[in-house]
């Protein structure tokens, strides 16, 4: 009870500036008396690009005054200075008086529970007691946590590219060692000059600027910058991307591809063509996911996989062809279908390694096979991929299904995979107008 009544007048009396100590003098010691003060400001001294002054919380305690914003603002006339309240005319004036009871609440709870306990105590440490500071962490040091997160994961090829930007970073700035807070719209357009000056394409820079948005979001999500400070509102990163060639040939050139002879040809060139078939069959299937694959992802008539990418489950038909695939590289004596990793213990940085030198190796016959065979477009496994997509698109399925086969994150990304024959039908279309 004699709690309740002391937190009650404490509340009647922080609003008007009171000493707090007056109503602890019968439980505490002089040489502990705590005159400690609880208000909420208009701070005047500050003025935001609105023309509103911040509301902050003032904690004065032996004469020494510490401030603290709510993260609210008001227009000067609509507050009364004298009585240091909202004015009856104030927008939203309710919701600011509960805002500020409740913050001057916890301040009063926190003095009551250190009277209580005959604490000695300051004004920063009450603030700290009630607001707990969390160690504000620079640009580098989240850099280095993020790049370390997705190593963990196993994401080492999102690892390398975040790395890849913090690099670029560090060359710009010479240091990381600065705030989120410190990175506004003049920041980025400075940081998007000095990248065209080193003769980065827009794409490039685009990638750069939207691994180091997913990096800020990071900092938003963990309360390291404030909201207010969000730079990306103004500063479009979306004007940094430029239509790329397209990556995908048409049925006819997929079938030359599938169907050339490999009788005659070295094994890495019939590995070459079977994963481009393989990949086109099955759902435009990557091919670092292909090198992972072993006989449970084979599911009866299914192939059911977990993308590497974007963790999702992809569940597909086996078309037939691709059946005959699997079961030319089977072998009991190895783990994964094809002789792309073997049954030896690798780090993830040596495996990565290790699919990579086969995919170039396998990319540089596909290559040479689509000069041979007269086609334009230089054939990788990652065309048989956009092939895929744009073929199934030509048929009619929707954009929706093919991102589901595909695995993407979202209908955005395959739309970049699909061919731009819409125009050319468009076109052809509007000719019929008249």
């Amino acid at each position: 009870v004699y709690h309740s009544f002391i937190l009650s007048q404490i509340l009647i009396l922080a609003r008007f500036k009171v000493d707090l100590c007056d109503l602890c003098k019968p439980r505490c010691k002089p040489e502990m008396c705590m005159k400690a003060t609880v208000n909420v400001l208009c701070y005047r001294s500050k003025t935001l690009s609105n023309g509103e002054h911040p509301l902050m919380i003032c904690v004065c305690k032996d004469g020494k005054r510490k401030y603290v914003g709510l993260g609210i603002s008001v227009n000067p006339k609509y507050w009364d200075f004298k009585k240091n309240s909202p004015k009856r005319n104030c927008p939203n004036r309710e919701q600011l008086i509960k805002v500020i009871n409740e913050h001057e609440q916890k301040y009063a709870e926190c003095v009551l529970e250190f009277s209580a306990e005959n604490r000695e105590y300051s004004s920063a440490s009450l603030i700290e007691a009630v607001v707990p500071v969390q160690k504000a962490r620079t640009v580098g040091e989240l850099f280095n946590e993020y790049i370390a997160q997705l190593k963990d994961e196993g994401r080492l090829g999102y690892a390398l590219s975040v790395q890849q930007v913090c690099n670029s970073l560090l060359k710009y700035r010479g240091h990381l060692d600065i705030y989120f807070s410190e990175i506004d719209v003049n920041w980025l357009k400075a940081y998007e000059s000095w990248l065209r000056r080193c003769n980065l394409a827009d794409n490039t820079i685009g990638i750069r600027f939207r691994t180091l948005r997913a990096v800020y979001n990071l900092a938003l999500a963990e309360g390291i910058v404030k909201v207010d400070c969000y730079p990306f509102k103004k500063y479009k990163v979306s004007k940094l991307h430029k239509e790329t060639a397209k990556r995908a040939i048409t049925k006819e050139q997929v079938k030359q591809v599938i169907e050339y002879d490999v009788s005659r040809t070295r094994f890495y060139k019939r590995l070459a063509v079977d994963m481009f078939t393989f990949s086109y069959l099955m759902g435009g299937i990557n091919f670092t996911d292909m090198a992972f694959l072993t006989d449970k992802n084979f599911d009866g008539e299914r192939l059911v996989y977990i993308r590497q990418k974007t963790k999702k489950l992809i569940m597909l038909p086996l078309q037939e062809k691709a059946v005959e695939i699997v079961n030319r590289y089977r072998s009991s004596q190895r783990k994964y279908v094809f002789p792309v990793l073997d049954n030896r213990e690798r780090t993830p940085r040596q495996i990565r390694n290790r699919i990579y030198d086969v995919l170039d190796n396998v990319n540089g016959y596909l290559a040479d096979i689509g000069k041979e065979l007269g086609i334009e477009l230089k054939i990788s496994s990652y065309v048989a991929r956009h092939s895929y997509a744009t073929v199934l698109k030509r048929s009619g399925v929707s954009t929706s299904v093919i991102s589901e086969s595909l695995g993407h994150s979202s209908e955005r990304v395959t739309q970049i995979y699909l061919d731009s024959f819409e125009n050319r039908q468009l076109n052809d279309a509007m000719k019929n107008l008249l």
